[in-house]
């Protein structure tokens, strides 16, 4: 277990749990998301809503060369591209990549 990883992750989620309770993984993609998207509170249907957990996994994978940001849609969507498959992952290993891709998130907007 990576300690740093895991302590860095319980920051997170400290400092959402005032706002929002206890979060996962895939809460806190999807808080992300909203940042991105830069709507604001807005009624999402449950295919947005999975859209905007993707945009969250995007923006925080980017970084590791795995998507690349093409720009806004004429609605405000931001849209990315595949540029690297991500390698085969057990369900543990690929939840550990996001937590450390989401710390390093927080980390560079400077909320941990």
């Amino acid at each position: 277990m990576n300690f740093e990883l895991e302590a860095n992750w319980q920051k997170i989620l400290t400092f959402f749990a005032p706002d929002h309770g206890d979060l996962d993984v895939p809460s806190v993609l999807f808080l992300i998301g909203i940042q991105e998207l830069g709507k604001g509170a807005i009624a999402l249907s449950k295919d947005k809503k999975v859209e905007v957990m993707h945009i969250g996994v995007c923006t925080v994978l980017a970084p590791y060369g795995y998507y690349n940001f093409l720009g806004l849609d004429k609605e405000g969507w931001p849209h990315f591209e595949n540029v690297e498959t991500l390698p085969k992952l057990d369900s543990n290993e690929q939840k550990d990549i996001l937590k450390e891709a989401i710390v390093a998130y927080f980390e560079s907007e400077k909320i941990i």
